[in-house]
């Protein structure tokens, strides 16, 4: 919203600082995190009053965590998404189609974790929102951005799919893309939505991520740079700098909450958001495949439910002490603070790896 300030610059020059997104990612940064600074502790006392014994907590889990973590509220989602849409609206480029979308699938994704956690909350119970009614909301809402993506796009990138460590390999899946990308986007906001399970162990790879793409976003939506590197430029995606800005200012805010001993938790109302926000960043960037890379910490935990399922429906054995992976490791004997940490660690070497995949052609 400020960026019609630049059209002010004419008559006052400093304005013209306004059209860069660099400048506008920065504000956006500060102005999510003294958002959620200054608006969390309400809505945390708000949410532990409405919602008195809190998120109910897994019985079969680590018994550490029936003493620590019961009678915490959740929801803690909403104040990141606060202070990425208060952020985003006011210091974005509104004409600029895909940051509508990637807030639609935010808001989209938010809603039904909302849903989820109210359901988690008022029943005491870990059956929520049912699984396959669920995944088939998230599916129409990836698949509606997914199209809208590909009719905003130029017409030489529509539907099509780029290759990371290569400067040519770029295949044309017709429709077909959009049943991909659609995957993507709802993969990522379940696999962040597996994460969350510990105290800060989400929202600080989230944001590792989110700096990455918010990079990638620039640099494709930057002719001089795109072609530099020789990533596929994509017109209109740095804007998309500006929301990974913003996530990141939200999430170092809900992180002071957050960390342990958390006052609040994300809730399925944060991880589905903030996964689906990522996923569509990187639809519309083109790097699909390197948010496997960047986000490699998140593909770990779902795949660890996933061999967990599989294996013990097929031969009545676990391949893991307890899923998700980060509960395996607990039960190793590592304390919170480890698993945490060392999921810290992972993430970065993962995004440094994503990175490189910019150069390396």
């Amino acid at each position: 919203m400020l960026t019609w300030l630049a059209e002010l610059s004419p008559f006052f020059s400093p304005l013209n600082i306004f059209r860069y997104i660099t400048f506008r990612t920065g504000g956006a940064t500060a102005t999510a995190m003294l958002f959620v600074f200054l608006f969390g502790p309400a809505i945390i006392s708000l949410l532990r009053v409405r919602q008195g014994k809190g998120q109910p907590i897994r019985e079969d889990g680590p018994q550490s965590h029936l003493l620590t973590k019961r009678g915490t509220p959740t929801m803690g989602g909403l104040m990141i998404m606060a202070g990425v849409l208060v952020s985003t609206l006011l210091w974005a480029n509104l004409a600029n189609p895909y940051v509508w979308i990637v807030l639609f699938v935010t808001v989209g994704f938010g809603a039904i974790g909302f849903y989820d956690d109210y359901l988690k909350v008022t029943k005491q119970s870990h059956k929520g929102f049912s699984g396959k009614s669920r995944l088939a909301i998230e599916a129409v809402i990836a698949a509606v951005a997914c199209i809208a993506i590909s009719y905003v796009e130029a017409p030489g990138l529509a539907h099509k799919l780029a290759l990371p460590f290569s400067k040519d390999l770029i295949f044309n899946l017709g429709w077909f893309y959009v049943i991909f990308a659609g995957f993507v986007i709802v993969g990522a906001g379940n696999a962040v939505n597996i994460t969350d399970g510990l105290d800060g162990l989400a929202i600080v790879p989230v944001m590792i991520a989110a700096g990455t793409f918010g990079f990638i976003a620039y640099l494709a939506g930057n002719a001089i740079f795109a072609n530099y590197l020789q990533i596929h430029f994509v017109p209109g995606t740095g804007e998309l700098a500006v929301i990974c800005g913003a996530l990141i200012g939200a999430g170092i805010g809900f992180l002071w909450f957050n960390a342990p001993p958390a006052q609040i938790f994300m809730g399925d109302t944060g991880s589905l958001a903030l996964g689906g926000l990522l996923g569509t960043i990187a639809v519309a960037t083109k790097h699909e495949i390197v948010l496997a890379i960047v986000g490699g910490l998140f593909v770990l935990e779902i795949m660890s439910v996933i061999i967990q399922v599989a294996s013990f429906k097929l031969t009545g054995k676990r391949v893991f002490k307890m899923a998700p992976i980060h509960h395996h490791f607990e039960q190793l004997g590592w304390t919170e603070p480890q698993v945490v940490i060392r999921f810290w660690i992972i993430a970065v070497v993962l995004a440094l790896v994503g990175l490189s995949t910019l150069k390396l052609r």
